[in-house]
């Protein structure tokens, strides 16, 4: 018997799928295992340019020349990297290109490392202390029209616009000690 519930898999194709469908052709990440089926259908897209960062913030210069350069982009990261960034999203405010931000939380349910915990806690905030518009998923069934919604945004409207992809989406993380 089939179940009416999205297999654990389903919502991270919907976020490459919803990237594709809404014209994006550059897709830079930090490697995270969140981000993992996303990242490997981009890598394996001749359409797409996936570009591996050494750290977070260089993905929004990145995506702002993507822009000058008439093609969309998305940045795929960790809510441990949106620490990174903060500074960085100035460049968003000044120059008000379109900013798409897809990020994998932690430190906000069953989180283990208590690291993750204060940017995790403080995420949502701090995008927002930016300027930036944010949704949050928490069920699969969500993540496609909230990621569409959040893409139509920032690329319609030149903004910056974030999605949040909750750790209860993901699942807990259990590390043997």
């Amino acid at each position: 018997m089939q179940s009416d519930e999205a297999s654990p898999h389903d919502w991270q194709d919907d976020v490459y799928r919803v990237l594709r469908e809404t014209g994006v052709k550059h897709v830079v990440y930090v490697p995270d295992a969140g981000h993992s089926v996303a990242i490997r259908m981009a890598e394996a897209d001749d359409e797409i340019h996936s570009v591996v960062l050494t750290t977070e913030e260089e993905g929004i210069g990145y995506l702002a020349g993507a822009w000058l350069g008439g093609e969309r982009g998305a940045l795929l990261l960790q809510s441990s990297g949106v620490g990174n960034c903060i500074n960085t999203l100035a460049l968003q405010v000044c120059a008000r290109f379109p900013l798409l931000l897809v990020v994998t939380m932690r430190g906000d349910w069953a989180e283990f490392n208590a690291w993750q915990n204060p940017m995790g806690q403080a995420t949502e905030a701090s995008l927002k202390l930016m300027g930036v518009m944010t949704w949050r998923a928490d069920d699969p069934k969500d993540v496609a029209p909230l990621l569409h919604g959040a893409a139509t945004m920032a690329f319609n409207g030149d903004s910056a616009c974030a999605l949040l992809l909750g750790q209860r989406l993901i699942g807990e993380k259990k590390w043997v000690k």
